[in-house]
């Protein structure tokens, strides 16, 4: 008799952050290109420094995706991953 082989660790926390954080991101991505495709009107608005919206926001998509990441590691390194969640069958 073959034995069943031994459950799935649960998906860990941080794996969890870490779709919720790339959600998050996609939905600022997703306003950044439905302002770019359907109202190209206020992404050439100059709004301050001589910028546009267009540049101020894609600026803001970069620094977000920074804060993002950081926000994962932090959570990462305080909270590590079980051994047993590590092992891959």
């Amino acid at each position: 008799m073959t034995e069943a082989p031994p459950p799935k660790p649960d998906l860990p926390a941080a794996s969890l952050l870490g779709l919720v954080l790339f959600a998050g991101y996609c939905a600022l991505y997703a306003g950044f290109i439905g302002l770019a495709v359907f109202a190209p009107e206020v992404m050439a608005k100059r709004v301050a420094v001589g910028g546009n919206v267009a540049i101020w926001y894609g600026m803001a998509l970069i620094v977000s995706a920074v804060v993002l990441a950081g926000i994962y590691a932090l959570v990462r390194r305080a909270a590590p991953v079980p051994q047993e969640a590590r092992e891959v069958p």
